[in-house]
């Protein structure tokens, strides 16, 4: 594969992004060049081979960054190898099962064509943005649901399916 892999995310409260830095972390360990970067910081996927874009959930509907950066980037997204991911259910269920695209993610899988997508837990814990969200944790439902296991063997998958696609 020619060019970098860009792992772009979408997030409020930093879950997002920690899945991100995961992802990127296990795409090096295979072999892969990539870069990790906030949705909004993306200018140009010309340097670039493959994207990988993840978005937290928030209310079912997947964050605005991601969403605009599969807006945005459409055309270019069209162009390369794409796999999406959503973070957000407050609860062990996507260890537990394969959870569904949200209705909005799936639109831009439609659009985009991606090889992939994965629902991963969430995090919601702490001093966090949004009324809803410290709602969420000020009732005791909030908490860290991500399974780094999970991610670590979704992003292995990827870059193998990079690799083979390359050879």
């Amino acid at each position: 594969m020619e060019g970098k892999v860009l792992v772009a995310y979408g997030s409020t409260n930093g879950s997002t992004a920690e899945i991100a830095d995961y992802i990127a972390e296990v795409l090096a360990k295979e072999g892969l060049d990539a870069d990790v970067r906030p949705a909004p910081d993306v200018a140009d996927l010309a340097s670039y081979g493959a994207v990988v874009l993840g978005g937290g959930l928030y209310g079912g509907r997947w964050q605005r960054d991601a969403r605009r950066f599969a807006r945005r980037h459409r055309k270019a997204l069209a162009e390369r190898p794409v796999w999406l991911f959503s973070s957000g259910p407050l609860d062990p269920s996507a260890s537990e099962r394969d959870i569904p695209p949200a209705p909005g993610v799936r639109r831009v899988m439609n659009r985009l064509g991606p090889r992939g997508h994965a629902t991963f837990g969430g995090r919601l814990e702490g001093d966090v943005k949004g009324r809803i969200a410290r709602m969420i944790v000020n009732s005791g439902k909030g908490g860290d649901f991500r399974d780094f296991e999970q991610i670590g063997a979704w992003a292995t998958m990827v870059a193998r399916d990079l690799v083979v696609a390359e050879g």
